[in-house]
């Protein structure tokens, strides 16, 4: 598979997105673009216009890391964009055997951090992939998504619950900044990995169903999730706010361990006990029904 398409839809939003003025560049005339030329983009990074228009082509491959750096200071990248370069990079190379076969695996979750998850009662904490799967979730978590988990359609899948579900806009607070996020997580596992079959179904799949999804693929921005307060409508508990971390597991699956908190004292933390209850009397009526039928 080629990622010259990939590389080049890049290179030329960021160009686009950086005037001439924000680059110390003088302006003459009239422009017909607002964002940088090819032949200031290559000035500013060191090299000639020949070598900056094949790299725009998309043609990465075996590109040095001193080019890397000069291009991501010209098109003034932030650390995530700066990542995302890279690879794109590397992803422009030999495709490795190992590195294909492992991706068409489905990475497992180890049983310890199974427990981990399972240990922290009063959190929800989830396991997630670089596609936004959710591979694990301890039972206040499953409560806490409930609206996804209620329709087995999204596949416990946070991106295409967040795109095609008619509850989304209401269960998310701040909808458009979960959905702009998701897109851009989404954009970075493509750069890293475009053998990944299930992904690329996955952004088909949004693309042809969301017109949001659609707009917001095309603006190439990319996200990495760190930590965040995210706001939800549950129907259960009504609005809590919740703090999140994400921890990357030290393998080389991409597999992130997410737990949700409330601070001290907050009414966030009252819901989420609320939450811890009701997924419990939930639970045990479930089993019970299961039990006598």
């Amino acid at each position: 598979m080629d990622n010259r398409d990939e590389v080049s839809a890049f290179l030329r939003s960021r160009r686009d997105k950086i005037t001439p003025e924000q680059a110390g560049l003088p302006v003459y005339g009239h422009r017909r673009v607002s964002g940088l030329r090819r032949g200031e983009v290559a000035m500013l990074a060191g090299v000639s216009v020949e070598y900056y228009t094949r790299l725009e082509r998309g043609n990465l491959r075996g590109v040095s890391d001193s080019v890397l750096d000069a291009l991501a200071k010209a098109l003034r990248l932030d650390d995530t964009e700066r990542m995302h370069l890279y690879d794109l990079a590397r992803a422009a190379g030999p495709a490795r055997p190992s590195r294909t076969r492992q991706r068409e695996n489905q990475p497992m979750v180890r049983p310890s951090v199974a427990r981990i998850i399972e240990g922290m009662p009063q959190l929800p904490a989830f396991v997630k992939n670089e596609r936004l799967d959710t591979l694990a979730a301890n039972p206040l978590g499953r409560a806490l998504f409930a609206p996804m988990y209620a329709d087995p359609s999204y596949g416990a899948n946070s991106a295409r619950f967040a795109f095609l579900s008619p509850e989304a806009r209401h269960f998310y607070a701040d909808w458009e900044r979960v959905t702009h996020e998701a897109v851009g997580v989404l954009r970075i596992a493509a750069g890293k990995n475009p053998y990944d079959r299930e992904l690329s179904d996955l952004i088909g799949e949004l693309s042809t169903r969301s017109d949001t999804f659609r707009t917001l693929w095309g603006s190439h921005d990319v996200h990495v999730f760190r930590e965040g307060t995210k706001r939800f409508r549950h129907p259960v508990v009504g609005d809590l706010a919740l703090d999140h971390e994400s921890m990357l597991l030290p393998d080389e699956n991409g597999l992130n361990v997410v737990v949700y908190s409330a601070p001290p004292g907050s009414p966030a933390e009252d819901a989420l006990k609320l939450l811890a209850s009701w997924s419990a009397t939930a639970g045990q009526k479930q089993k019970t029904e299961s039990q006598t039928s």
